[in-house]
Parts: C-alpha cells; sequence; structure tokens
C-alpha cells in the first residue's frame, strides 16, 4: 500500500478504537458502577489509548518506505 492509503488506514482503525474505548468507559462511569467504580477502568483505557496512538505515530507517520 502506498504511504498515504497506510496512513489513511491507520487513522481510521484508531479512530474506531479510541471511540469504542471512550464510549465502553462513559458508559461504565455513568452507569451502576459510578465514577469512583469506573476510574481504574478510565485509567487503563487512557493507558491503550496513548499505546494506540503511539503505534500509530510509529508504523505509520514516522515509517519511512
Amino acid at each position: 500500500m502506498s504511504r498515504n492509503v497506510t496512513i489513511l488506514v491507520a487513522l481510521i482503525g484508531t479512530a474506531l478504537m479510541m471511540t469504542f474505548v471512550i464510549g465502553l468507559s462513559h458508559s461504565i462511569s455513568t452507569g451502576f458502577a459510578g465514577f469512583w467504580g469506573g476510574l481504574p477502568f478510565m485509567i487503563i483505557a487512557a493507558f491503550v489509548i496513548i499505546l494506540a496512538l503511539y503505534d500509530f505515530w510509529e508504523e505509520a507517520i514516522k515509517k519511512k518506505d
């Protein structure tokens, strides 16, 4: 694939994953668990999103073919 297609596909995939994780974190925190019950999941979700963004940067943006 060309570099532009790789960046576009990686961006779409990362955005969809982030939307799912943020939505899941929001639903856990506003539901039965409450804010303090959902806080550990929020922390883990933030860490996972940071890792996904770093991988996007390393594999799609920074990588030169």
